[in-house]
């Protein structure tokens, strides 16, 4: 009986004085959770610089304008192989051969930065064309369709909130986290050549890429850009190729030069 009122004795003055609880629990209301890190600051890797193409294969298609007809390695149907025919050497240097499925492929400097927190951009010295990669998925896609598309971008494995990534604004790391890289999605195309030749991709084609950077025994920076070109109106399988770029220390051999206009 004696325990009885001895509960319930505790259990009114409890209720009667709610503010010696919160006192007990700390004093203060829980806070909110952070909001989640922007692209920027979740970076996982810095692909910010100048990066340099190192063309150590397909030397014969990408290095200098291959001979109409020469398509051999690209999985072409027969529509892609009628429109390449109809290339000619009057049309070498357009701006065609520059568009999101062929640019990483090109002898180019790349010069990588942050636009704002949440778009990367990418700018070529050859043909002197501007890709921005969005990581607002939310963000609509235009209504018309262009060389370089509409490309939404996500970190495969993004820093931790209060420890970003190389490049981000937070404390940086001691390197580059293992495994990490950058998937980038583009459609929206208005269709352009995927060699200087005419060899030819649709504006159905949808662009996938992987940015990954990493660090050669010698101390140099790498990036490598892996990109498969989905096209059911002229490719009979995915086109997959992976090309190489070397960071270099300044701007100072950057050389734009443009494209002609088709």
């Amino acid at each position: 009986m004696r325990l009885t009122a001895v509960v319930v004795f505790a259990a009114a003055a409890a209720a009667s004085q709610p503010h010696m609880l919160a006192q007990g629990r700390g004093g203060a209301a829980p806070q909110a959770p952070p909001p989640p890190p922007t692209a920027r600051a979740a970076a996982p890797i810095d692909l910010t610089g100048y990066w340099v193409s190192i063309v150590n294969e397909d030397w014969r298609w990408r290095m200098v304008t291959p001979p109409k007809g020469d398509y051999a390695s690209v999985p072409l149907n027969d529509a892609g192989r009628k429109l390449a025919d109809t290339w000619d050497t009057s049309k070498d240097g357009r701006c065609d051969a520059y568009g999101a499925a062929a640019l990483m492929r090109m002898p180019t400097r790349l010069h990588v930065t942050w636009e704002s927190d949440t778009v990367l951009k990418i700018d070529t010295d050859a043909g002197q064309q501007t890709r921005r990669l969005l990581f607002n998925k939310s963000q609509p896609a235009p209504a018309g369709r262009s060389l370089q598309g509409f490309s939404v971008a996500e970190w495969d494995r993004p820093a931790r909130a209060g420890g970003a990534g190389r490049g981000g604004r937070g404390e940086a790391q001691t390197g580059p986290a293992p495994g990490a890289n950058l998937k980038v999605i583009t459609n929206h195309l208005s269709g352009g050549w995927l060699r200087k030749n005419g060899v030819p991709y649709s504006e159905d084609a949808v662009v996938t890429e992987y940015f990954d950077r990493f660090a050669a025994p010698n101390g140099g920076e790498w990036l490598v850009v892996t990109t498969m070109v989905t096209d059911p109106k002229y490719l009979n399988t995915d086109f997959v190729t992976s090309s190489h770029f070397k960071k270099e220390p300044d701007g100072s051999k950057w050389s734009p030069a443009p494209c002609k206009a088709s």
